[in-house]
């Protein structure tokens, strides 16, 4: 029997299982892939723990070397009509050769992934703060260092010479700086140097009591972005003095440090500002004296909650492990052992690092999301468009963190008009197109390498986010707003449409399937082709959302006509000879039978047009296709794969997945394109370190939990036998609802929908349906008998 009732369900968890949110450690990290993150969107920091010269890494998300840059070939368009005359007369090398000649970026481009001292730039850090300790070579016992991702504090404990220190930091959600509190048991038994560390671009000065680092960052042969942090300390007894550019703590019981980072970007314009920066890097450390620590910190923690609890998965504990390191769980459950939790501070650790690294108003979450301790941050640290960037922000809907995308939103609808540029001069095509890299400048050409950089569905992959806020949310303003910059991506792709000579289907060309390369029956190897899978399933997610959105707008009938008849022309998804699902327009061989990317499995996931409820025959053949690429790759691809899984209703080849990607990974910086896993601090390693494989994960365990399109609503769609009891509270469906599960032995015992819309819905289980029609704001119950 079905049960309204009017209040809230409220999702906030009152007392957490300690293991599910919390990080540990026992020792010093060595590398900042053992550092405990924290950051609060704007600022970062990375705890070292160190017990004789601690390093706290210092991050602010918009801190980029380079700047603007005209990196079009407007000749190019000359060569496009050749290129794919050689694609429809089945002369791909000709075509490729054309294209890798013509089809790339003006200049140098991303530098070939190290562009730091290049136009186009590179995210680096901001530098270190450090703490030496004077009495550092006595014993130490007690070493403790834990992460609280519930309050979003670090905290570092040891005992030396009888005195018990505590060093806290935290990313301030209010104040807007970063705080560092150093404390002891004993009094006047601290005594500490402070000193800021810049390795390039950086002055450093001393005076009444301030430490100030001033720099800034080469943009080519020109100067770009200026920057500063200042750290001021304040001390309860003891003394402060200056030596040189340093500050030496002496004596202290209590030392206070608060940490104010600023750049001169402008988040409105992506341009640079003339302002003192100075100035107002002091006004932040001013406005934070009008609280006391312990208050800042209460606020902080409340303002963070506000977004964290929202939604909670909770499992049953496993006592055992209560004292482990987190290392030492990763290596426990790589062997086997049972650790039903860990999943659970995996996806708590995942939406930690989404509050931490993307603010509205702000840049999105780049490669490391906002952590780096580089000058020259692998790939740039930039904004990866066929893939990357997207990946991040897979679980700001789903997770309850939908707020947390408007970077995402605002960034694309930005590339707009560079984009528009980028169109004219490469395809003479209306709309607009970002390609495969991306910065704070809003670059849209292609790469310097069409082998990767010349894949065109960057942009219109970006807009998927902003259709998906809109199937979530029903919000129509927001569609309003952004739907130019859904317009202009379409249009863009529409412009590039031509006739493929065996069946007359209408494809993009030139593109490629990112990263990857066919096979033909002639031997050639190659990138360059007409309509791969991913660009066809791309157009038509972009072209149907345009054609609701227009409808729900009242806008552009004729143009939404168009694009009516133009999807039913589209080259459909095919199934090849050996049951999988094509890559590209023929049934060609791989390139690299297990290559990390399997874009053309788009249409399974983000994109929901293959399913096993709807068409079974397809979702068979995607399950086919990853069979035959395998289950390694690099972390961010194991992490699509459990989303491939979880859609596919096989729970325990999910969980498979992610027992895969958190298997240990040994601390370092080198690049490789397989072989990932997880750092021991959960760092995703691609190797090296690269957030999205978080993120991925996380949306991935959501998705083993609860699945929906427009109709439908499914719960626990992939649950594996080992999750055999739990529940999660505030998980979110599309049409606006928030969803909260509770489940013993396997099987749902009650399950809630809060409505945020007037709105129906099929809610599905285990094959039984219940058809609802809600009103916005009221909260139903069912019981697993409600069911039929």
């Amino acid at each position: 029997m079905i049960a309204s009732v009017v209040f809230l369900f409220s999702v906030v968890v009152s007392t957490a299982q300690r293991n599910d949110v919390t990080l540990r450690f026992n020792a010093p990290a060595t590398h900042f892939t053992e550092s405990l993150p924290l950051g609060n969107g704007r600022l970062g920091a990375m705890m070292f723990g160190d017990i004789k010269k601690e390093r706290i890494a210092l991050n602010e998300i918009s801190l980029w070397s380079g700047g603007p840059q005209d990196a079009d070939d407007e000749t190019a368009f000359q060569y496009l009509k050749p290129i794919q005359d050689h694609l429809l007369a089945g002369n791909n090398k000709a075509a490729q050769d054309i294209l890798q000649q013509h089809f790339i970026s003006k200049g140098k481009g991303s530098g070939h992934g190290r562009g730091a001292n290049e136009k186009y730039g590179a995210y680096q850090t901001m530098g270190d703060l450090f703490i030496s300790w004077k009495d550092s070579n006595a014993v130490v016992t007690n070493y403790n260092r834990v992460l609280d991702l519930e309050k979003a504090i670090a905290t570092t404990t040891f005992t030396r010479n009888a005195a018990t220190y505590t060093e806290e930091i935290f990313t301030d959600f209010v104040n807007d700086i970063t705080w560092v509190r150093l404390s002891t048991t004993k009094k006047g038994s601290i005594n500490v140097v402070l000193s800021l560390y810049r390795k390039e671009n950086a002055q450093i000065k001393t005076k009444k009591n301030t430490i100030a680092m001033m720099g800034q960052l080469p943009s080519g042969t020109d100067k770009g972005m200026e920057f500063v942090t200042v750290a001021q300390p304040s001390v309860k007894d003891g003394t402060i003095k200056q030596e040189g550019n340093e500050l030496v703590i002496e004596n202290a019981t209590e030392c206070l440090i608060r940490i104010s980072s600023v750049t001169n970007y402008d988040n409105k314009t992506g341009s640079l500002t003339t302002e003192d920066i100075i100035e107002r890097a002091f006004q932040y450390i001013e406005k934070s004296k009008q609280t006391s620590y312990a208050a800042a910190q209460q606020k902080s923690t409340a303002a963070f909650q506000q977004l964290f609890n929202r939604c909670r998965w909770t499992m049953p504990d496993t006592k055992k492990i209560a004292a482990l390191t987190t290392n030492q769980r990763l290596i426990n459950y790589n062997k086997g052992e049972e650790d039903l939790q860990l999943p659970v501070l995996y996806f708590n650790f995942g939406r930690y690092l989404l509050i931490s690294s993307s603010r509205p108003g702000l840049l999105p979450a780049n490669l490391q999301g906002l952590w780096a301790v580089e000058y020259q941050t692998p790939w740039n640290g930039d904004y990866h468009l066929n893939i990357n960037i997207q990946m991040n922000y897979w679980p700001a809907e789903l997770t309850n963190l939908s707020s947390l995308a408007e970077p995402m939103h605002r960034f694309t609808s930005s590339l707009v008009n560079n984009g528009t540029k980028t169109a004219k001069a490469y395809y003479n095509a209306n709309g607009w197109v970002a390609h495969v890299i991306s910065n704070p400048w809003f670059f849209t050409s292609p790469g310097e390498g069409a082998a990767w950089g010349s894949t065109l569905t960057g942009g219109a992959w970006l807009c998927e986010h902003i259709w998906e806020h809109y199937r979530f949310t029903k919000d129509t303003a927001f569609l309003k707003k952004y739907y130019q910059v859904l317009k202009g991506a379409a249009q863009f792709l529409q412009s590039i449409l031509i006739k493929e000579p065996t069946h007359g289907w209408l494809v993009t060309a030139p593109s490629n399937s990112p990263e990857h390369a066919y096979k033909m029956p002639n031997g050639f190897v190659g990138n360059t082709c007409m309509g791969p899978t991913m660009d066809m399933q791309i157009c038509r997610e972009l072209f149907n959302a345009c054609i609701t959105a227009s409808t729900v707008l009242k806008t552009d009938a004729q143009w939404r006509n168009e694009l009516t008849t133009t999807v039913k022309q589209l080259a459909p998804n095919q199934i090849g000879a050996k049951g999988d699902l094509n890559e590209w327009v023929n049934d060609w061989e791989d390139g690299e039978p297990h290559h990390r990317h399997v874009s053309h499995l788009y249409g399974l996931h983000p994109y929901d047009e293959i399913s096993v409820n709807k068409t079974p025959s397809l979702a068979e053949a995607a399950k086919q296709t990853l069979l035959q690429r395998g289950d390694a790759g690099t972390g961010w691809s194991m992490a699509w794969k459990l989303n491939f899984w979880a859609r596919l209703h096989d729970g325990e080849h999910a969980l498979q997945m992610f027992k895969q990607l958190v298997k240990p990974v040994v601390s370092g910086d080198g690049i490789k394109m397989s072989g990932g896993g997880t750092y021991p601090n959960l760092f995703c390693a691609h190797p090296p370190f690269q957030i999205d494989g978080n993120f991925g994960a996380t949306a991935g365990l959501a998705e083993m939990l609860l699945q929906s399109n427009e109709e439908e609503i499914e719960l626990l769609p992939a649950l594996p036998a080992g999750w055999h009891t739990g529940s999660v509270k505030g998980l979110c469906a599309r049409n606006g609802f928030n969803i909260s599960i509770d489940w013993k032995n396997g099987k749902l015992v009650n399950c809630w929908v809060l409505a945020n819309n007037n709105a129906d819905c099929t809610l599905l289980y285990a094959g039984k349906k219940i058809k609802l029609k809600t009103v916005k704001g009221k909260t139903y119950r069912f019981a697993w008998s409600d069911f039929k």
